[in-house]
Order: structure tokens, then C-alpha cells, then sequence
């Protein structure tokens, strides 16, 4: 079992921040501990004093403490001269990659601020273990589908949820299915800002918007290279949407992710981008909205009256299952395994928007608000977020205090996420 998390900043304060090697011994420490730890994201904020370091585990971002910058050598110098990036320049942002260390890959990314240059370093070693779409965790009924939807050889897959909900993992596990299933008799490409792992079997690329090298004009070019299967690494603006649909209709299988609050909104999104309401109604193969919660560590307790407390920021209650429908559950307790957090990894939410038939393709067509288009999804036969959320608390998978942390205390109120 890894060293308890306390362990690490007692360690790092023990470094000589006058030596020449404090920055090389800070790094290496820091950065060994994140990929022991799975995290997802270490920040660096300068302050005044030095460096306030953070960092995300399972979602949530945790303090681990101020610490020098290093007076000899500087810390964020050190991360800059491991990602390629030009440490003369202090005054604009700037990205690289750190080369991979076993099975880990880490992107930098700098961004000048008040008291000097912060730091955030991206690690993906944690979602390796996600190789494929049957490694994600869905639902069978949703898992299922989306499996025969990517067999197809036209349409496009639309991949929605807030930042940090794992869509680019899932749009990869959907490529690496591809990739397996087609045995290299399909040409597959992408196109991203930034790549962010690389794919056996993909023809990458990312975007140089600085050399006039953006999404649109990248997607354009990608089509006379004779692609079958296309990723966008993301949907942000009304041109590469449009693109992206124009080659879901003339054979091609395209997947991107788009921030959306739920299936429904973003259906709404995409037509509100000025996409043709007829050209999603024939295009648009899936949208697939998720979210991830925390799952409860094995140290949890059953919940009774008065016990759901001031949980993840929420404020005190004497209903244990925080206004969920919902008959039973477990809540956070701690234990040295979870390092006294209550949680160990992380369970995915997920709803699949119905085929675009019936009433719901009628509603597509009459460009219906949000909430008609979620009413008639649910009436169609999706299960929404919302219900599967309250199944992982009753089943005691996750607690109702993070239910109510990743959704809101607005869900349920019968209407989609926003």
C-alpha cells in the first residue's frame, strides 16, 4: 500500500530549497507520488510565500500545502525544461508534453499570473486502464448500443458532459473499439486540440490555430485524405459543427465530445448552432451524455437519521439521503486505504438519447426547447442521469452527498441538467 498522502508534504519540506537539485527532487517526488496516487491533475499556484500545490484525485481537487519555489533552482522552471518549453518566457502561456515514464504520459501547461508563472500538469496514466468501451463501466443498455452504433459506417457520435467528465477517455475507448473491430481495413483519423494520448491504429493530428491550422480547416483538409472513421476532439463553434455533420452524411463515422448538461441540451446546442434541424435528425447517430462520481470505499457506513452532515460543502442535514427518492444508503466514513476520503475511484452516470423517431424526431424538426425535447426522451424509453444516480446510492455504490456534488441540488427537480 502506497505511503499515506500526509507522508508527502513532510517530504517535500524536507528537500534543501537553497540546493541546486531542490527543483529536480521536488518534481520527481511530486510527480511519482501523482501517478502513484492516479491523479488526474497536480496545480502549482504561485503565491507571495512560493507555491501552493493541489491536486485532483477522483475528481475532486485536494491541497497538499505551501512549499518554496526553490532559491537556487525553480520549480516550475524544472517542469518547463521537462516539457520542451522555452523557460526564457515567463509573460505567455505555453504547453508541451513530458516524455513518458513507464506508463505514463503528462502534459504541461504554463500561464503567467500575479506572483509568477502557475503550473498545471495533466496525467492520463490513470486512464489506460480504460482501454475499451466494455472497460468504461455503462450500463448494459447503454453499452450495448453505442457498440452496434460503432460498427456503423456513417452518422456522427456525439459525446456530452461538463469538463472532467471523461469524455475524451470514452471517445478514445470508442476508437480503440474501432481500431479492434476493423482489423486496419478501416482508415481512421483525428483531429485534436491537443492530443492527448496516443492511439495505436489513429492517424493523429492537432490543431495550430497560430498557423491558421484550426478545427474547420483541418476537418476540410482531413476529408480528401480518404478517412472512414473521423474524430473532432471537440465541437466548439457552429462552423466545425456544421463540417463535422456535413461528414457524417456523405459516409463518413464521426465521433466528437461537446459540452452539454444532458442528452437533451445537448441536442438543443447542436441545432441552436444553426445545424439544420433535418441534417441532425438523419445524422446524428447517438448522444451520449455522462458524468462520473466518486464510488465509496469499502469503509462506509449505512446512513441513519442526522448522519449526512456537512458533506463535500453541502450544508448540514438531518436527512441522511439528502432529498434523494431513495429508501437506503451508505455515506462516507475514512479509513487509511482512502487515504480517510471515503472514496476509491470512480463510477460512471450515463443516458443514451433514443433514435431520433416518433415524436422526438418531430420535435427535432419543430426546434422544441430543451425541456420538450427531454420529456419526449424519457418518454421514449431513457433512463436520465438523475434515476441512475439515485440506483448507485441505493445500491450503496456512491453517497447521496455526492450525488448531490457532481448533479446539484436542483436535480430531480424534473427537468435535464443545464
Amino acid at each position: 500500500m502506497p505511503a499515506p498522502v500526509a507522508d508527502l508534504p513532510t517530504r517535500l519540506r524536507g528537500l534543501d530549497a537553497a540546493g541546486y537539485d531542490y527543483a529536480t527532487q521536488f518534481v520527481e517526488l511530486l510527480l511519482a507520488e501523482a501517478r502513484e496516487r492516479a491523479t488526474s491533475d497536480v496545480h502549482l499556484q504561485p503565491t507571495p510565500q512560493g507555491l501552493a500545490i493541489r491536486w485532483r484525485i477522483d475528481g475532486v481537487l485536494q491541497p497538499l500545502g505551501e512549499f518554496p519555489s526553490g532559491q537556487a533552482a525553480d520549480v516550475v522552471t524544472r517542469l518547463k525544461v521537462l516539457a520542451g518549453l522555452l523557460t526564457y518566457k515567463t509573460d505567455v502561456p505555453q504547453e508541451g508534453r513530458i516524455p513518458a515514464t513507464g506508463d505514463c504520459e503528462m502534459r504541461v501547461s504554463t500561464f503567467p499570473t500575479l506572483h509568477g508563472e502557475r503550473a498545471v500538469v495533466r496525467l492520463f496514466a490513470a486512464e489506460r486502464q480504460f482501454i475499451t468501451v466494455a472497460d468504461l463501466g455503462l450500463p448494459g443498455e447503454i453499452e450495448a448500443p453505442l457498440m452496434s452504433l460503432l460498427d456503423e459506417t456513417s452518422g456522427a457520435i456525439l459525446i456530452t458532459g461538463p469538463a472532467g467528465s471523461g469524455k475524451t477517455t470514452t471517445a478514445y475507448a470508442c476508437l480503440r473499439h474501432i481500431t479492434a473491430r476493423s482489423h486496419g481495413q478501416r482508415s481512421i483519423v483525428s483531429l485534436e486540440d491537443p492530443i492527448e494520448m496516443a492511439l495505436d491504429g489513429v492517424a493523429q493530428s492537432q490543431v495550430n490555430p497560430a498557423a491558421g491550422f484550426d478545427l474547420p480547416t483541418g476537418l476540410r483538409s482531413l476529408m480528401r485524405q480518404d478517412p472512414e472513421v473521423i474524430l473532432v476532439g471537440e465541437v466548439r463553434d457552429a462552423q466545425t459543427a456544421a463540417t463535422a455533420f456535413q461528414a457524417s452524411l456523405t459516409g463518413h463515422l464521426v465521433l466528437s465530445t461537446f459540452h452539454a448538461g444532458s442528452a437533451a441540451s445537448g441536442l438543443a446546442r447542436v441545432i441552436d448552432l444553426g445545424i439544420e434541424p433535418y441534417l441532425v435528425r438523419s445524422g446524428l447517430r447517438a448522444m451520449l451524455h455522462q458524468r462520473l462520481v466518486r464510488r465509496l470505499c469499502e469503509c462506509a457506513q449505512a446512513a441513519t437519521p442526522g448522519s449526512a452532515g456537512p458533506t463535500a460543502g453541502l450544508p448540514s442535514s438531518a436527512d441522511p439521503f439528502l432529498g434523494l427518492p431513495i429508501k437506503t444508503a451508505r455515506i462516507a466514513a475514512g479509513c487509511p486505504k482512502c487515504s480517510q476520503t471515503s472514496y476509491l475511484g470512480r463510477l460512471v452516470l450515463a443516458e443514451l438519447l433514443p433514435p431520433l423517431e416518433g415524436d422526438l424526431g418531430r420535435a427535432v424538426l419543430a426546434r422544441s426547447d430543451v425541456h420538450e425535447l427531454h420529456r419526449l426522451a424519457m418518454a421514449a424509453g431513457m433512463t436520465e442521469i438523475y434515476e441512475r444516480a439515485c440506483q448507485a446510492a441505493e445500491a450503496g455504490q456512491t453517497d447521496p452527498a455526492e450525488i448531490r456534488r457532481v448533479l446539484g441540488l436542483n436535480a430531480g427537480s424534473g427537468t435535464p441538467a443545464e
